[in-house]
């Protein structure tokens, strides 16, 4: 037994080392503690702890304006080549947590794009460069209205650009996503990224935050799909999907969101959250034809 144990702590030091090392100075700290607090079981750990770089598949690389971009093609794509826009597309992200996800939606005939801008927690200084990618997924024949998909702080992206753009926006998918910037990462760290001091961008907040003009996507009946933790400590529900919950509802748009709020799962790599068949068919349906 106790050979196994430590063998068991020598795993789990390598992997924790893994994760950790493509992580931000804030998340790895923020990981590392949740990772002291116990380790309730081997599988979940090891599930939890994110690969280390992105995992494309019959992936086109392209570049706009000094920014990559990649588009993943399916082999047969659906009429009307519907795509999702996927956020953030960084070096470690989309990543091999997200495959199986990213397959359904090749095999359903789905490309799926993103832009790399850096960490810009959906400011608009970088909303140009999103226009950019979609000008060019047009010019590449792509769906005038693609599904968006935002992940972590890719919540910012999608919905700054989708705020800025509802009528080419067909649906909204989530995997715990942040639409308010005062909660991740905070305005101390975005601030750098809006070309604003930490005063700045809270004086600004109604103006550049996407979760204060939410509303445009209810009233613009924009189609929502969430997946969150409850136990989320670092994009808190309540303030993020939550919120953009009670805005479709204050809005009479309540039907067009659904918000899966998952019991005893926080910030994770749980693979509940990449594998689920909710919102790969969320995604489907709503990037049909348009």
């Amino acid at each position: 037994m106790i050979e196994l144990v430590k063998i068991w702590d020598d795993q789990f030091a390598e992997f924790k080392d893994l994760a950790l090392s493509s992580m931000s100075e804030d998340e790895r700290e923020t990981q590392a503690k949740a990772m002291a607090r116990g380790r309730r079981n081997s599988s979940a750990q090891i599930d939890a702890l994110p690969p280390a770089k992105q995992s494309l598949f019959n992936s086109q690389s392209l570049e706009i304006n000094g920014h990559p971009v990649f588009v993943m093609n399916p082999e047969n794509p659906a009429p009307g080549k519907p795509w999702v826009f996927y956020g953030p597309t960084l070096p470690a992200y989309p990543d091999r947590a997200e495959s199986w996800m990213h397959q359904q939606f090749l095999k359903a005939g789905i490309a799926i794009a993103g832009v790399d801008v850096g960490e810009a927690y959906g400011s608009p200084v970088v909303l140009p460069v999103f226009d950019d990618l979609y000008t060019k997924m047009q010019e590449l024949g792509f769906a005038k209205k693609p599904v968006l998909l935002g992940r972590n702080r890719g919540g910012l992206w999608v919905s700054s650009w989708a705020v800025k753009n509802p009528q080419i926006v067909t649906a909204i998918a989530g995997i715990y996503p942040v639409y308010d910037v005062s909660t991740y990462p905070g305005l101390k760290r975005a601030a750098s990224a809006y070309q604003m001091t930490a005063d700045e961008l809270q004086t600004r907040l109604p103006e550049v935050n996407p979760i204060e003009k939410a509303s445009i996507l209810a009233k613009h009946q924009i189609p929502v799909f969430i997946i969150h933790g409850e136990e989320d400590t670092v994009v808190p529900l309540a303030e993020n999907s939550g919120r953009l919950e009670q805005i479709y509802k204050q809005n009479q748009a309540g039907d067009l969101i659904t918000l899966q709020r998952i019991k005893d799962q926080g910030h994770s790599f749980w693979p509940g959250y990449f594998n689920s068949r909710e919102l790969v068919d969320f995604v489907i349906k709503q990037a049909g034809p348009n």
